[in-house]
């Protein structure tokens, strides 16, 4: 293999691959073959500083890959591989023997490379690999295993910024379940606290028709809280898929037959979103309460959402073919037996929340041929800056 078609190769993969474990591995084993190594591991310094961890191997044996896991950053040549741009080899091998009762080192294993894994002035990890004869490289190889390493430097750097992503993403999308339970849940049982003691006063003076009057009220606030913690914790449960709204919007078609029984189909006709992470959150949510709310009340046997785009709007489209808006549902019509005002606008208020925080409208209205349809419509340009107050 010719060197620089195999980096041509190795740098492709990085800029596609968002898998880091399985890539790193192939690396590896690409690696191998360059070198003329039997085995080979990649480690990265944890979060203190004081070891290094093993995160991904091809060619140790099982027990040596366990006493491995977890090595100290000081450890040989590997420490200084760690602390600094360097390709070294190890000197003794027996030194990493004390490290594992397996006989692999100074046996199966004769030498040890150890190359610095850097990116932006700083070592995040270091590489190595293990060799069962007295091997050498030549200066051609010693300069492609740096830049291998620089490769494998940048994937770690982007592992670790995509993780911190996701991290302030979970967190902003837990404040704002925080702020909506303040502004919902702690308002309805207020409301709820305030109408008890009016029951009470109704019961102790027999007027019926009042009684039934604030219990029929406080039913109704319960509900509320009810559907409003399901929403909650269904949310907490659901975490946005990593690789976007159209990935994550085609996880939940293709189970969503399974789940309740009718057939989802999602049509896109953009080739960009042009959507930041939290309109992605929001939008996400938008049509998942939609699609909840065709399951609980429609009677559907098929759903269609479609993604449409014109110079000015971003138009998420959720159709049903089922009752409408104006016919009672089986599920409004037990909540009515049991003297329940439903809660169908509940979520739909939500809904509209969140589309007002997008900078863009909410319309519910009657499908044609039957059904009931939400079009969520996004400005072009609100969609390109990203919505402000997120």
């Amino acid at each position: 293999m010719d060197l620089g078609s195999a980096v041509a190769g190795l740098t492709a993969e990085l800029a596609v691959d968002s898998d880091l474990a399985p890539l790193l591995e192939r690396f590896l084993i690409a690696i191998l073959a360059l070198a003329g190594a039997q085995a080979g591991a990649v480690r990265v310094l944890t979060d203190d500083g004081k070891s290094m961890r093993l995160v991904a191997q091809h060619g140790l044996p099982a027990d040596v890959q366990s006493a491995e896991r977890l090595v100290a950053r000081d450890c040989g040549m590997c420490g200084a591989a760690s602390a600094g741009d360097v390709l070294g080899w190890v000197d003794d091998v027996k030194t990493c023997a004390k490290h594992t009762d397996h006989a692999y080192f100074g046996t199966q294993c004769q030498r040890v490379l150890a190359i610095s894994l850097p990116h932006g002035g700083q070592v995040l990890g270091i590489y190595n690999l293990f060799f069962d004869s007295d091997a050498s490289i030549n200066p051609q190889m010693e300069t492609m295993l740096r830049l291998i390493g620089q490769l494998l430097g940048l994937a770690l750097h982007n592992a670790r910024i995509e993780r911190e992503r996701l991290r302030v993403t979970v967190m902003r999308e837990r404040q704002e379940m925080v702020n909506e339970v303040h502004d919902t849940i702690a308002q309805t049982l207020a409301y709820v606290r305030m109408r008890l003691p009016l029951l009470n006063e109704s019961m102790l003076a027999h007027d019926d028709q009042r009684s039934l009057k604030y219990l029929s009220d406080v039913k109704m606030g319960v509900g509320e809280v009810h559907d409003k913690l399901r929403e909650v914790m269904t949310y907490f449960r659901t975490r946005m898929d990593p690789l976007g709204l159209l990935h994550a919007l085609q996880g939940v078609a293709d189970g969503y037959f399974d789940r309740v029984g009718i057939s989802l189909e999602i049509r896109n006709s953009v080739h960009s979103l042009n959507l930041t992470d939290e309109q992605e959150v929001q939008v996400f949510y938008i049509v998942q309460e939609a699609l909840a709310n065709i399951a609980k009340h429609s009677m559907a046997r098929r759903a269609i959402v479609s993604i449409a785009r014109d110079h000015q709007q971003l138009e998420f489209r959720i159709e049903d073919d089922g009752l409408g808006m104006d016919e009672p549902s089986v599920s409004t019509l037990v909540t009515l037996a049991k003297g329940l005002a439903p809660t169908n606008h509940f979520g739909l208020d939500i809904m509209q929340s969140r589309a007002k925080r997008l900078g863009g409208s909410l319309v519910v209205g009657p499908n044609d041929g039957g059904g009931t349809r939400v079009r969520l419509l996004l400005p072009v340009a609100q969609a390109r800056q990203g919505a402000g107050g997120l």
